[in-house]
């Protein structure tokens, strides 16, 4: 019954009227008033996607309510059909043209279909699609070498595999190995995958199926915005003493945490907290572990990776997302020392190094190198920031304003003191900013977050749209 629920409303989602209709060109669309409140104009690009002639968003949408696992779910009171994609802009089966502030949830670094990236990728499938690592190819070799490059310490020997979820089980695997023990301590509010070791470090009931989880404890999270102690990260981290004191036998494999919790709601940990952790779980025999499938990549703008910010060198890091700029890809990178541990029996991943994917992560490197996102990251993203917590200043249901370079969070609540979620508000307003052209994700434990993780190629100009779309859409509550 709930199958035929989910699918029920997909459908009608889709067949719904909606204020995009295919009888209206896209300039048309794209500025015809919202609610009688003219949409701002979008900056102008150089790009028109070709004519779609595919399958209409009403007939994806009775497929993918027939032949798609149920536990699928969208955006939007109507969902959309996006048919192209050009550096950090969408278009829809109507050629209409959207802001992209989401990213692919934190995955699009370069920019959507970046000539350079696709140019990678199509002379390596020529070449050779797929092979095996039991032959050798040099597409996996160079791009390991870079990779470890960008890595501090003694940080250089990479593992691929084809997703976060997997690169952070095959961490926690290695922790237990190398150390002896099974005890993993993770953050409350962390999400780090959806398999089995990965769902045990999760922590939160949203991601957590009914399964068998063990060995994983949960330490308070140092959020500043909602946790006890402000952004005191000392006083956060003793927590973590105390659950080794009396949650394990005094000895732990590991602890894993991001430095900024992406699905958690772009929280950013509080200063001082991974130091302080990072002693005691050394202390207790443990690896550190971070996971940067989010915040790595130069998101951060200030860092190329997350945990940089902290000013900690992990035992272990992994990564995805933005490290293949959409292409299924994920890597864990160590030590020497510690990836022996794999050679005790053999370890395999047929799809893991694939010739194609590591091309396309080599070259997004080189991407970020070349045209310098990383430090766009922190110029635009310091800007977004800062008016975005101007529009805080004008609009009392915004709560906090969080986060790192183009990793940014927008808190909505209805009571500041509370700090009551406003659930039902947020999709209202992210209803209106796509009906403008603008497209932001949300998350957090309560779904009340805006995450504003767009590509690297981020503009002030675009920064400046997505605010005075974001103001209108607030102002309509």
């Amino acid at each position: 019954m709930q199958r035929l629920a989910s699918s029920r409303r997909l459908l009608q989602a889709a067949l719904a009227p909606g204020r995009a209709h295919s009888s209206l060109s896209a300039a048309a669309v794209a500025a015809a008033p919202e609610n009688g409140v003219a949409a701002p104009k979008m900056p102008p690009f150089d790009y028109t996607p070709p004519p779609y002639d595919g399958p209409r968003l009403e007939e994806i949408a009775r497929k993918r309510a027939e032949f798609l696992s149920p536990s699928l779910f969208h955006f939007y009171d109507r969902p959309l059909n996006i048919v192209d994609g050009k550096l950090q802009y969408l278009f829809d089966e109507d050629g209409r043209r959207y802001l992209d502030a989401f990213g692919g949830i934190a995955t699009v670094c370069c920019g959507h279909c970046h000539p350079d990236v696709i140019e990678a990728i199509v002379n390596q499938a020529k070449k050779i699609q797929h092979s095996t690592v039991l032959y050798l190819n040099h597409a996996i070799a160079d791009f390991a070498e870079a990779l470890a490059s960008k890595m501090p310490g003694d940080l250089k020997v990479v593992f691929f595999t084809n997703s976060g979820t997997e690169a952070n089980e095959l961490a926690l695997m290695i922790a237990r190995l190398y150390t002896g023990s099974h005890d993993i301590i993770s953050l409350r509010n962390g999400y780090h995958g959806n398999a089995a070791a990965t769902m045990g470090a999760t922590a939160q009931c949203n991601w957590k199926f009914n399964i068998v989880q063990t060995g994983v404890h949960h330490a308070l999270n140092p959020d500043p915005y909602r946790g006890a102690f402000g952004s005191d990260g000392e006083k956060y981290a003793k927590d973590i003493q105390e659950t080794i004191d009396y949650g394990t036998t005094g000895r732990v494999a590991g602890f894993i945490s991001e430095a900024i919790q992406g699905v958690g709601g772009i929280v950013e940990l509080a200063p001082g907290y991974l130091p302080a952790a990072y002693k005691m779980v050394r202390e207790a025999g443990g690896l550190c572990i971070a996971d940067e499938v989010q915040a790595g990549v130069a998101r951060t703008g200030t860092h190329f990776w997350g945990f940089e910010g902290q000013g900690v060198i992990p035992d272990i890091v992994t990564m995805a997302k933005g490290i293949g700029n959409g292409m299924p890809i994920g890597a864990v990178v160590t030590t020497p020392e510690i990836a022996q541990v794999l050679t005790r029996r053999s370890y395999f991943n047929t799809f893991g190094g694939n010739p194609v994917s590591t091309a396309a992560g080599h070259a997004v490197l080189k991407v970020l190198e070349k045209e310098k996102l990383q430090e766009n990251a922190f110029v635009v993203g310091s800007y977004l920031k800062e008016q975005l917590n101007i529009l805080k200043e004008k609009h009392d249901i915004i709560g906090d304003v969080r986060g790192r370079g183009l990793l940014l969070g927008v808190e909505l609540v209805t009571d500041h003191q509370k700090k009551t979620p406003a659930k039902a508000e947020i999709a209202q307003v992210m209803n209106h900013m796509k009906d403008m052209g603008v497209l932001v994700g949300k998350g957090g434990f309560f779904g009340n977050v805006f995450r504003v993780t767009p590509p690297l190629c981020f503009t002030k100009e675009d920064s400046d749209f997505l605010i005075e779309v974001m103001d209108i859409a607030l102002s309509k509550l």
